[in-house]
């Protein structure tokens, strides 16, 4: 079955499955198949036409994919070009919610220098 452009694997079940959907969690994949009226333990290769086409009109509703990317991109571009804090935190590439960065922030910050961590302390040479 394939939604907005995104093929859904076929032996997963359905609440899983809608996940693989950019802008869909858990939660909502559950909403969406109660409106439907399908189980969530039901797999995608088990659905019928009609039931895909039905699911096919609600997920549609949401914003998904790359209409969703778009909207999340002009809201980073948005804070930049106020110089919001939030945006200044996305040019420098730190971490934008209040996480600390004096120790784990490994994954959002640009090369510093150091790979690894090690203690503060300098190991004396030997002579």
């Amino acid at each position: 079955m394939r939604i907005s452009g995104i093929n859904l694997p076929e032996n997963k079940r359905l609440e899983v499955a809608l996940t693989y959907l950019y802008g869909i969690g858990r939660t909502t994949a559950l909403k969406i198949l109660d409106g439907a009226s399908i189980s969530p333990d039901k797999r995608v290769k088990d659905l019928s036409p009609a039931e895909s086409n039905k699911l096919r009109e609600l997920v549609e509703k949401y914003k998904i994919e790359s209409d969703l990317r778009r909207v999340v991109t002009g809201d980073i571009k948005r804070l930049k070009d106020i110089k919001a804090y939030r945006g200044l935190r996305h040019i420098r590439q730190l971490p934008v919610r209040g996480q600390r960065t004096k120790t784990n922030s490994r994954t959002n910050r640009p090369y510093r220098g150091r790979k690894t961590m090690t203690s503060g302390r300098r190991k004396m040479e030997k002579k």
